[in-house]
């Protein structure tokens, strides 16, 4: 998939094990400024990156990496059926390049093309940016729960049949 936007990187591919440092070295760029504000690590900061892209949920935009998604299908019970858009980051370096838009774009057709009906996504109750930003892309805020430290916000897009 390539993005229409001139300064965003061009295509979103399948992590390999190569791509490692450059996930946590995005992800921990992306994220680490929120550890004042919301008291914890954030949790993908703390995921097994190496296990995440052998597992094939790791995609990345850039070269060298400036964006990074860890997607993981559910498809049963089929009526609960979606794609979870468990991190998405761009280096602060990237931010307002087009790199988030193109990886959300990516999330929807990806959904699509696996036959999921939609996608879901959560994000700290204290990252108020993307409380913002998710609205803006037909996300809908479903429910408020705390999960261990962390009080997320969880968002929902239905993906209209094709």
């Amino acid at each position: 998939m390539t993005s229409t936007t001139p300064d965003a990187p061009a295509e979103i591919r399948p992590a390999t094990a190569a791509d490692v440092p450059a996930v946590r070295a995005v992800t921990d760029a992306a994220y680490r400024h929120y550890i004042p504000r919301i008291g914890v690590v954030p949790a993908p900061m703390e995921a097994d990156h190496a296990a995440d892209v052998a597992a094939g949920r790791v995609y990345v935009t850039g070269d060298p990496v400036v964006g990074v998604l860890v997607l993981v299908p559910r498809t049963a019970p089929r009526e609960d059926a979606q794609l979870l858009l468990e991190s998405i980051a761009v280096h602060p370096d990237a931010a307002g390049k087009g790199a988030g838009r193109a990886l959300l774009a990516f999330v929807e057709a990806h959904a699509r093309a696996l036959g999921l009906p939609e996608v879901r996504l959560y994000t700290n109750a204290l990252m108020w940016e993307n409380q913002k930003i998710y609205p803006r892309y037909g996300y809908d805020l479903v429910e408020r729960r705390v999960e261990g430290p962390y009080d997320r916000l969880h968002y929902r897009k239905r993906l209209p049949a094709s």
